[in-house]
Parts: structure tokens; sequence; C-alpha cells
């Protein structure tokens, strides 16, 4: 598992989960829509704090700079 996300990457990535969570924590976000955004956000997460992506491997996409 080479690492393949950048800084901005993860911090996207990481904020975009964290929005995800305030929208269903105010009751924004309800009932399928809640599960499936939820299942996004804990993917973000968990991508964002091992910098790789399983999305990015199978086109060769690299946002790190090496």
């Amino acid at each position: 598992m080479k690492p393949n996300m950048g800084m901005v990457d993860r911090v996207i990535r990481a904020v975009i989960a964290l929005a995800i969570g305030v929208l269903y924590l105010t009751g924004q976000i309800s009932g399928t829509l809640a599960i499936v955004l939820g299942v996004v956000a804990v993917a973000f997460l968990v991508t964002s704090l091992v910098s790789w992506c399983p999305t990015y491997v199978p086109f060769r996409i690299s946002t790190r700079k090496d």
C-alpha cells in the first residue's frame, strides 16, 4: 500500500466527512441518505488517515508529491 494521496486531498476528504457528520448530528439528513453519506464519510475519513485511496489504484492516480 503505497501512499497515493497528498495533503490537500486528505484535508478535503476530512472536511467533507466532518460536514456530513455535522449534518447528521443536527438532523439535516436522515434515513437512507444519512446511511449512504455516513458510509461515504467513514470511507473518506479512513482513506485520509492512511493516505491511500483504493479507487485511485486502477487509474494510477496520485495526488501525492514525491
